[in-house]
């Protein structure tokens, strides 16, 4: 056992070094190896082995928890695809993205507002220019645009907060990212802007709670475990995110929806309306289709379990993963699958 336990490290190594590629030169090694320790040939066990990594985000939101479900899903059963995944801790969707696009991740989980303006080289990838390789595998939940304050805070709409000390998320992230698209929206000039700090989301709670910042702003699902341990620490209201600007947003962008925050999750007074984006499963176009689809299968698979993770994943229904109507197209892996389990039309060329 110590032999294999130094074999798996290695290989982990080498794994990482040639990212998903078939890893054809060790597979002579790990057959003799098998062989002599077991005293025959394992069967069933997958020839060709690759090596993938999924971006998540900040270890409070749901990206996290779903790679991880993801990952544990694939590694249990990896003696029959040859799949095996590892879980990163990133900034998040644009970081996710660039990631992806450089080689250095191989899926991610990102906003379906980012997925688009990476698609097409637009708003902060502008510089980048269009990544006409990125696919989608899969969509998940809805993602609402929550502002957190302290109860006792004078704050008491969106507007309120010009040149407040406002959270707007980490640089890399969705959330910083979508903040300023909608500040921009809204007509706000730098000097409304002055006081946004970038914080990681691990710091959120005890910033607001202490009185460093006087708000913040996240894209998350509900209910988010940032919310409650937030209010475990001091009492907090949210703030609805409300104008005919916002209207506007909603409905000039094929990525944006209107979204609630139901009052029985924090125990509000009231549904905070507000809107919203869709997290996305994605990936590079140079992924193989049998990669694709046997990540998506896994999921489906083991699919109460996946959905049992996290409390913002528990509506969520097979048919929820096929991705709506948008310009990056579905994997050919996934779409193959999708298209298999009766989950899309046959004459569907998502």
């Amino acid at each position: 056992m110590h032999f294999f336990k130094m074999s798996g490290s290695a290989l982990t190594s080498r794994y990482r070094a040639l990212g998903s590629r078939p890893v054809i030169s060790l597979k002579p090694i790990i057959f003799a190896a098998a062989a002599f320790w077991a005293g025959a040939s394992l069967p069933g066990y997958a020839e060709e082995q690759y090596f993938i990594t999924i971006g998540t985000g900040g270890v409070t939101g749901v990206y996290y928890p779903s790679g991880g479900a993801t990952c544990k899903i694939l590694n249990e059963s990896r003696s029959e695809h040859g799949v095996r995944c590892s879980v990163e801790t990133t900034l998040g969707s644009i970081s996710n993205i660039d990631q992806i696009r450089s080689g250095e991740l191989d899926f991610g989980y990102v906003q379906s507002d980012w997925q688009h303006h990476a698609f097409h080289g637009t708003s902060v990838f502008q510089d980048e220019g269009a990544f006409d390789d990125l696919r989608t595998v899969f969509s998940l939940h809805s993602e609402a645009a929550t502002i957190v304050v302290r109860a006792d805070s004078e704050f008491q709409s969106f507007d309120d907060l010009k040149a407040a000390r406002v959270n707007i998320g980490s640089d890399g992230s969705g959330s910083a990212a979508s903040w300023k698209v909608l500040v921009d929206k809204v007509g706000w000039t730098e000097t409304d802007r002055q006081n946004e700090t970038a914080l990681g989301s691990s710091a959120l709670a005890e910033a607001l709670c202490t009185g460093q910042i006087d708000a913040f702003f996240v894209l998350i699902g509900h209910p988010a475990a940032l919310i409650d341990e937030t209010q475990d620490q001091c009492p907090i209201r949210l703030i609805g995110i409300e104008n005919s600007a916002v209207d506007m947003l909603v409905q000039d962008t094929p990525f944006y929806i209107e979204a609630v925050i139901p009052a029985e999750l924090y125990g509000l007074p009231e549904q905070i309306d507000t809107f919203g984006a869709v997290a996305t499963f994605v990936t590079s176009a140079k992924m193989p289709d049998k990669i694709v689809s046997t990540l998506v299968g896994s999921v489906l698979d083991n699919f109460d379990s996946f959905r049992d993770l996290h409390p913002a994943l528990g509506r969520l229904e097979p048919e929820d993963l096929v991705a709506p109507e948008t310009s990056v197209p579905l994997h050919p892996g996934a779409l193959k699958f999708f298209h298999e389990q009766g989950l899309l039309p046959a004459n569907s060329s998502k």
